[in-house]
């Protein structure tokens, strides 16, 4: 058996209801950069709360925010 540790996927994947710790940010700097001033940071934790479209609404560091699925799929928890 696997530990969850070893299985990072992006957040477009998360279920709706499921806290989840970031593992990695990737992208551009500049992308990696906004990201992180809305909050997504390295060892933090993220809770999708609904998707619409592909685009996904999380609770990160208790803050409500809308995030487009391009983005998404670069936060890997």
């Amino acid at each position: 058996m696997f530990g969850m540790e070893e299985c990072m996927m992006p957040l477009t994947l998360v279920e709706a209801g499921e806290e989840n710790i970031i593992r990695k940010i990737g992208g551009k700097q500049e992308v990696r950069a906004h990201l992180e001033t809305l909050g997504f940071v390295v060892g933090g934790t993220v809770t999708v709360i609904n998707a619409i479209g592909g685009n996904v609404i999380v609770n990160v560091k208790d803050s409500r925010i809308a995030v487009s699925k391009e983005m998404a799929q670069k936060i890997m928890v």
